[in-house]
């Protein structure tokens, strides 16, 4: 029994901070909406600032080459 109850001690521990963790990452979520809120109403686009961050976050090269395939599919379809 004593095993068992280790094991409940460690799971309601590991739960408790993935819920704090959960609180830290609504704050953080809230910081970036008020970050972007704060751009539109100095007039620059919040979807082309998440873009922006997203290909900030990817290598260059991973960057370049999604680009490369995107603008020949765009070219296939008469877009570009």
């Amino acid at each position: 029994m004593g095993g068992g109850r280790v094991a409940a001690d460690e799971l309601r521990l590991l739960i408790e901070r993935a819920e704090r963790l959960e609180e830290e990452k609504k704050g953080i979520q809230d910081d970036i909406k008020d970050v972007m809120g704060e751009a539109k109403s100095r007039g620059y686009d919040p979807k082309a600032i998440r873009k922006i961050l997203a290909i900030r976050k990817k290598k260059k090269d991973e960057y370049q080459e999604e680009e490369a395939i995107l603008t020949t599919y765009m070219e296939a379809l008469g877009m570009i």
